[in-house]
């Protein structure tokens, strides 16, 4: 009981785990037309899903989830499975395991990406999958575009639309020290030392102002509003609001 860890209500301590010959066998069946090989194949592999979905441990999921997700992606790789081809079984559903895990992490991803968008982006997938196959080399996105018929900047759009967000607090790099994070790689325009003490000046030069000129400043370049709006509020002509505007811009000009 102590090693026994449930999930979505299998005991994982006690997965079977097949042989080689045995998975053979099985497939032959299976491809024989007895459907009960299937079940053997699925509980058989099960120790595989859960292999793949540590992998996506960190990504806040739940467990269950990716689990449930992973055999849909173990069965579909048991029925397409080719005996003829000289591969290992493994090699070939654990490829198929994680694309449908990716798959459920894109579609369920907080980041909402049009159904559209989404489908050019896997055509695009597939179609870069083939061209490598046949050409043994990396295709570039204009050949990518010209097979799928629609420009090149969708299908760098719709690319860079399913990419799966990165986490500002992601370690990229660690010498045993502090790690480097994504966020100390990316600058900041609007938090410069600059900015800051720009604001700062700005700040100083309106305490210079009487209280009519800063609440006519406030709601000019603060809350936006026109010189009409701002007599209206307060209660004088335009004309004096925009006479009232000039004296305070040129005392600020004058501090700053």
């Amino acid at each position: 009981m102590i090693n026994k860890v449930e999930i979505c209500g299998v005991n994982t301590s006690k997965l079977p785990v097949l042989k080689n010959d045995e998975m053979r066998k099985l497939f032959t069946q299976l491809q024989a037309g007895q459907i009960e090989a299937r079940e053997t194949l699925i509980q058989g592999n099960l120790r595989l899903v859960l292999s793949v979905i540590q992998r996506f441990s960190n990504r806040g999921e739940y467990v269950d989830d990716l689990f449930q997700v992973g055999c849909i992606g173990l069965m579909k790789a048991i029925d397409n499975f080719d005996l003829s081809q000289n591969v290992r079984f493994s090699t070939y559903a654990v490829p198929m395991i994680i694309g449908e895990i990716r798959r459920y992490l894109r579609d369920n991803n907080a980041v909402r990406v049009s159904r559209s968008l989404r489908d050019i982006a896997y055509k695009a997938l597939q179609v870069r999958e083939r061209m490598v196959s046949d050409n043994a080399a990396e295709p570039t996105l204009s050949q990518i575009a010209e097979q799928l018929e629609v420009p090149r900047e969708e299908v760098v759009f719709a690319l860079d639309a399913i990419q799966e967000p990165v986490s500002l607090f992601e370690p990229i790099y660690n010498d045993g020290g502090d790690p480097i994070l994504v966020m100390d790689q990316i600058s900041d325009d609007k938090n410069s030392d600059d900015l800051w003490l720009e604001e700062i000046t700005i700040g100083e030069a309106i305490k210079k102002l009487n209280d009519r000129e800063k609440h006519i400043v406030s709601l000019r370049f603060y809350h936006g509003k026109t010189q009409m709006e701002v007599a209206e509020e307060i209660g004088i002509s335009q004309a004096q609001v925009s006479r009232l505007e000039k004296a305070a811009l040129k005392t600020l000009k004058k501090y700053i």
